[in-house]
């Protein structure tokens, strides 16, 4: 038995003890508890407690021999030690204490009062065994009888000092823990409240998107109507060819200034190019041909390779006709702006004539600028672009675009909207708590690997060695579990009791083996924690994981908080 229950075996006879410490009564025989003192009140015969047909004169009770078949007449001896439980009993649950330990035992064990301490039951096999079983009767009491010359000092005073002190430090953390637990109460209400308000804003927001939708709809077959035919019907003078040959001509203009700045710029390269073959012919006339340099034997023979390869023409007649008939100017040639700038004629009808209107030596060279121009109408919307499908102008794609945009957003507003609907529905255990830890993670060093899990999400293993991490498994359920193990004597342990569990499963494949899966089994502590891992079986863990938020178990059920024995 743990030292941790000891202690709580002592503080429920303690507690028990009250009633009847309170009140003035004849003293109990030696070994009875309080609890178990109303079975010894009459003053000339005894009553056996599990068989009340059988009765025996008081002179029966404790002289050393077992009379009563639940042992009930030998509370101070061990005569009937050889129907008590082997080892240490816990604290009696059950209305009738005897159910607990055997099915025809009636008595826990030897009461030891341990005054300045915690009262205490041993079990009978221990009385007057010749040992000073200080661990639960720290008053000495059971080695009543000096056996072997033994004689058990009374060190309750000490031990219960010792304990005291013990035990305020596990009231200190377990108050530090349940206003950690609070804490995270609080936040994981915030965050819930938050889910709602944003459900709520997506709600009104989504009514809002959808009259946008509608609206952007009924605008597009507005645009599509005023928009179908635009290209061919002009709206007369000063429509958009007239704008369209303003913007044509400022283009054409720095276009022609662009030319006739390249144009200066090839002829001083053609000047440059002269030059440094002329030096270049001059060095390999003139050289040393004694002068043995392989620098410059490599630099002449690469003259000589350049200077024998045919370079063409230096320049081209016609094509410096042609640059010169581009970069007269515009009355030059015949070019007159004014007359599509002040157009009275359709602007599609003008539109088709526009090529007549170029002078002969610009038409070639001004082809390409049409291609620009093209661009300018696609984007004014006058022509549809030339790889839409539709065939739609720029004022029926932008609609639609707009159109496109406020359905998605519409959409991402409903599926926001569904994810938070449904998280509202999803268990986060006792008040909610999980919300407030979801995703934060926990790592523990563990021989040659560091586990980690994350609240609601994944478990992992990772080797010290190097690699990656190894999936053990992801969050799928909260369940509730019930232990039986007793606490170490540091108290991070699981105790007895009902706990709460998260299982994490479909983790990464375990060779020859299933999918990796892990069980964590928590109990309140002062901070979030690993305790202990084991592998269970191939690729099964379990973790057992200290936490506040498992503290304060009854605060759902309304009940003040109990205090945890792994605290």
């Amino acid at each position: 038995m743990g030292k941790h229950q000891l202690e709580a075996i002592a503080l429920l006879c303690s507690l028990l003890a009250v009633p009847a410490l309170a009140a003035s009564e004849a003293p109990r025989p030696r070994g009875v508890g309080p609890e178990f003192a109303k079975f010894y009140k009459s003053p000339d015969t005894f009553t056996c407690i599990s068989n009340p047909s059988l009765t025996l004169p008081l002179a029966a009770l404790n002289d050393d021999y077992c009379d009563c078949p639940d042992g009930s007449d030998e509370p101070g001896t061990a005569a009937c030690s050889h129907i008590s439980p082997l080892s240490p009993p816990s604290p009696p649950t059950n209305p009738n204490p005897a159910a607990r330990f055997n099915e025809t035992l009636a008595l826990p064990g030897f009461y030891c009062k341990n005054k300045g301490h915690l009262p205490l039951y041993v079990p009978f096999s221990s009385v007057n065994d010749g040992v000073c079983d200080y661990e639960l009767c720290c008053d000495g009491s059971d080695e009543w009888a000096g056996v072997g010359g033994v004689k058990c000092e009374d060190r309750c005073a000490a031990i219960g000092k010792a304990w005291r002190k013990q035990d305020a430090e596990r009231q200190k953390s377990l108050g530090a823990a349940n206003k950690r637990r609070r804490e995270l109460v609080e936040a994981a209400a915030r965050l819930r409240r938050e889910v709602e308000d944003r459900i709520a804003t997506l709600g009104a927001q989504i009514q809002g998107q959808e009259v946008k939708v509608a609206s952007l709809e009924a605008e597009l077959a507005g645009v599509e109507r005023s928009e179908r035919g635009r290209v061919v019907k002009g709206p007369g003078k000063g429509g958009k060819v007239a704008v369209l040959a303003s913007l044509a001509k400022g283009r054409i203009g720095e276009l022609v200034e662009s030319l006739g700045r390249v144009r200066g710029e090839r002829e001083r390269a053609r000047e440059r190019v002269r030059e440094l073959e002329q030096i270049l012919a001059t060095f390999k006339e003139e050289r040393n041909p004694n002068f043995n340099d392989e620098g410059v034997k490599r630099a002449v023979k690469a003259w000589e390779d350049y200077a024998a390869r045919d370079k063409g023409p230096d320049s081209d007649p016609a094509l410096d006709r042609d640059l010169d008939e581009i970069l007269k100017s515009d009355a030059e040639n015949g070019l007159n702006w004014e007359e599509f700038e002040s157009t009275e004629e359709s602007d599609v009808e003008v539109l088709y004539k526009f090529e007549e209107y170029l002078p002969k030596p610009l038409r070639d060279w001004v082809d390409q600028k049409l291609r620009d121009l093209r661009v300018t109408l696609i984007e004014n919307g006058v022509l549809a672009a030339p790889h839409s499908d539709s065939g739609d102008s720029k004022a029926v794609q932008d609609a639609r675009q707009q159109l496109e945009s406020a359905k998605k957003d519409l959409e991402n507003d409903r599926k926001e909207l569904t994810s938070h609907q449904e998280d509202l529905q999803k268990e986060y255990g006792p008040d909610n708590i999980f919300r407030a830890l979801k995703d934060q993670c926990i790592d523990k060093d563990s021989g040659e690997y560091t586990y980690s899990f994350c609240w609601l999400g994944q478990t992992t293993q990772k080797s010290k060695k190097g690699g990656g991490h190894t999936n053990m498994g992801n969050f799928v359920r909260i369940e509730k579990v019930t232990v039986d193990e007793d606490l170490p004597p540091d108290g991070k342990g699981l105790g007895s009791g009902e706990r709460y569990s998260l299982v994490y499963e479909n983790g990464q494949h375990c060779w020859n083996g299933p999918n990796r899966s892990t069980r964590l089994i928590l109990a309140c502590a002062e901070k979030d924690e690993i305790w202990k891992i084991v592998e269970q079986e191939k690729c099964v863990y379990r973790m057992e994981v200290g936490t506040p938020a498992v503290c304060e178990s009854a605060a759902a059920s309304g009940k003040a908080p109990a205090a945890k024995d792994e605290l």
